[in-house]
């Protein structure tokens, strides 16, 4: 009998600590990466080149960064959810975006993926925090998403075949859509079933991102039914490369034989049946196929070279086995969003299994024999008839089911749309139990068509709402520092720039808290190119917080750009209040310094950096400003000394080049293998 219990898994963990307090008016750290140049663009299929140009993100909005982690590891019980028959056995982490952390295979004892031993979060995802290992449900936009380290809600309900089901949902806020993932195990099968819905309930179209990312062993051979790959790596564009050896005579469908970090997008023909595997030597390992919407394939590789071995081993600890990622998508590369109108839905099953090929054919030269092969087996273990009508079974006969028990609850946000929108979504409930602080005050715009004003002093640090009907909703609410701030954030992120700095400056010659007004204010004139303006904003948000002395953050009764003690900067308590004040003083200080370094103000920012908190100074991204402060103020002995010291940037960026530089700005020697996380050529 498949069985669905809580469970409790202990490893050790970095405390994901508290999110960034302001706004997050940029677009991803890592956009730039994804860019495809004009000319290459022009030489891809049409529809491929139209999916890459929709709907890029202009920013975060409305989620917030979440950068407040560490690299300091205890052990930590994580609440699990773990569905179970005879033959396999899956570990569902709810409270960190759904991930699948475990399948185990009972009859051979074996791992299915890459399972990490600890769990440290990094800056990968959207928003920032993220881990590696598992299975991990991609949603919003390209790149990791923003609820990577979120909770999801999670229910009992009856599987097609009358067992138990396990239900994950939420409402995903970049694109606004609710979706759903449905897991269960038929009883006596070796594949997990995964149903997974995202469906649009508004009248207008939206660009749409999916992709199941799949963490495995490196040391296998990855198998799709392709000749050909999309090719994302060191020059950052995108070409047609053959599989699996490529024009200078590698096999790259060894995840090995990469020397540098690079993604392949394979090119499977129409009709062609979906599926991926990663096989060890022996022939055996993992396969994943799907119905036919989920499109594309992916290989994910680090390499060999050294800025991927840093990165394996900063993602989980020093001697634990690589991994490599396989990834199965709606789009056929990670650069395209798919177009869903309005009140329609995307749907489609996914199995995860075991799978057992000839060794000698599966991992040989002949690569059609090869993929015969292990489809063949494939075919064997799990028909692709057979995957059809499982989708059917679910979706006509349980996608829609009612939950029968909770298991974990998420975010109130889903709760607070169907509210305003009255939208009727069956299977995924949001019900008003679920509101919580963060959602109050746009509920009290609901009701009286004005957000409650904050205590007096207070900042107006409400976690923000950006959709259509929300800006609409402020655009006619009474006029004051609050509200103008939510306003100018909602018409930033719908690209009216001038109008919300223009809300921003109404706002702040009412305001008596000024900092949050000037920060966005600094946020506009950097992305307008006006850096000294940005700097003396920035600059001047600081001193602004800085005089109040933790009045900003104190309690506004309602709850602000996060939930829970020390979430964005809103606690009752005293020495809540001054972690909170601490919290901000770090997120602007760090925003100034950059700002003044970067229009060569090395005399600001010295007596800037005297004002920051301890604690602050200490941490590794301020580290990295106070040599590139030394390094302006011409003193890179000092420079080196604090290379030579040691330290830590807990969210560096992926692909981030900064250690490097500024080194080689010291000296000409090797850069040491701490510091080495650059992933593309030199």
């Amino acid at each position: 009998m498949t069985t669905v219990r809580r469970a409790v898994l202990t490893l050790p963990a970095a405390p994901l600590g508290p999110d960034n307090p302001l706004p997050a008016l940029r677009a991803p750290a890592g956009a730039g990466a994804h860019a495809v140049d004009p000319r290459t663009l022009a030489e891809l299929p049409r529809d491929m080149a139209r999916g890459i140009g929709r709907d890029p993100l202009r920013s975060l909005l409305p989620a917030p960064v979440r950068d407040g982690y560490g690299r300091e590891r205890t052990p930590a019980d994580l609440d699990t959810i773990v569905i179970e028959n005879d033959r396999l056995r899956v570990t569902v982490l709810p409270g960190l975006g759904g991930r699948v952390h475990s399948l185990h295979h009972k009859p051979t004892g074996r791992e299915l993926l890459y399972r990490n031993p600890v769990f440290q979060p990094a800056a990968f995802a959207l928003n920032g925090a993220w881990f590696s290992g598992g299975v991990e449900w991609n949603i919003g936009a390209t790149g990791h998403t923003t609820l990577s380290c979120s909770p999801l809600h999670a229910a009992v309900v009856r599987a097609p075949d009358g067992g138990p089901m396990l239900r994950l949902w939420e409402w995903e806020r970049l694109r606004d859509l609710p979706f759903q993932v449905d897991l269960w195990l038929p009883e006596g099968s070796d594949f997990l079933y995964v149903g997974v819905r995202i469906r649009n309930p508004h009248e207008r179209t939206a660009p749409v991102y999916w992709w199941s990312n799949i963490a495995v062993p490196e040391d296998r051979r990855v198998l799709a039914p392709a000749d050909a790959a999309w090719h994302h790596g060191d020059e950052r564009g995108l070409s047609r490369v053959p599989v699996p050896v490529t024009e200078d005579g590698t096999d790259r469908t060894y995840p090995l034989n990469s020397t540098h970090a690079a993604d392949w997008f394979y090119d499977l023909p129409d009709g062609q049946r979906r599926w991926i595997a990663a096989l060890d030597a022996d022939g055996t390992g993992l396969v994943q196929t799907s119905t036919d919407p989920l499109r594309g394939r992916k290989l994910f590789v680090w390499g060999t070279g050294r800025g991927g071995r840093r990165w394996q081993e900063w993602l989980t600890e020093p001697g634990t086995p690589g991994y490599a990622e396989i990834q199965a998508g709606l789009a056929r590369t990670q650069l395209e969003h798919l177009e869903l109108a309005g009140g329609e839905e995307f749907s489609w099953l996914e199995a995860y299994g075991p799978l057992a090929a000839d060794p000698a054919t599966a991992l040989g030269d002949d690569w059609t024999a090869a993929r015969a092969d292990v489809e063949g087996s494939l075919s064997g273990a799990l028909p692709r008839a057979a995957v059809d009508a499982a989708y059917t079974a679910w979706r006509e006969g349980a996608a829609d089911l009612a939950p029968e028990e909770v298991l974990a609850a998420g975010s109130g946000w889903g709760a607070l749309e169907v509210l305003r929108g009255g939208y009727e979504l069956p299977g995924t409930p949001f019900p008003e139990s679920t509101l919580g602080p963060e959602q109050e005050p746009w509920r009290e715009l609901l009701r009286t068509g004005a957000l409650p004003p904050p205590a007096k002093s207070a900042a107006p640090l409400i976690a923000p709402l950006v959709a259509s009907p929300w800006r609409d909703m402020l655009e006619t609410a009474p006029a004051d520092p609050t509200t103008e701030y939510q306003l100018g954030i909602a018409q930033w992120h719908a690209g009216d720039r001038a109008q919300a700095v223009r809300s921003w400056e109404r706002g702040l010659k009412e305001a008596t808290t000024r900092w949050p007004l000037l920060y966005c204010l600094a946020v506009a004139d950097r992305e307008d190119g006006h850096p000294e303006r940005a700097a003396e904003h920035f600059t001047d948000a600081f001193t602004d917080h800085e005089a109040t002395e933790g009045g900003a953050e104190s309690s506004t009764g309602h709850g602000a750009a996060g939930s829970g003690a020390g979430r964005h900067g809103v606690t009752e308590s005293g020495a809540g209040r001054e972690e909170a004040r601490a919290l901000v003083a770090a997120a602007l200080g760090r925003e100034a310094l950059d700002a003044l370094l970067a229009v060569d103000r090395p005399d600001r920012a010295r007596a800037l950096w005297h004002r920051l908190p301890d604690a602050a100074r200490r941490r590794g991204a301020f580290r990295v400003l106070e040599i590139r402060l030394l390094l302006a103020e011409g003193r890179p002995d000092e420079a080196r000394a604090v290379f030579d010291a040691g330290f830590e940037v807990a969210d560096l960026s992926e692909g981030a080049e900064v250690l490097g530089e500024l080194w080689a700005r010291i000296t000409d020697e090797l850069l040491p293998d701490t510091y080495e996380f650059r992933i593309r050529p030199s």
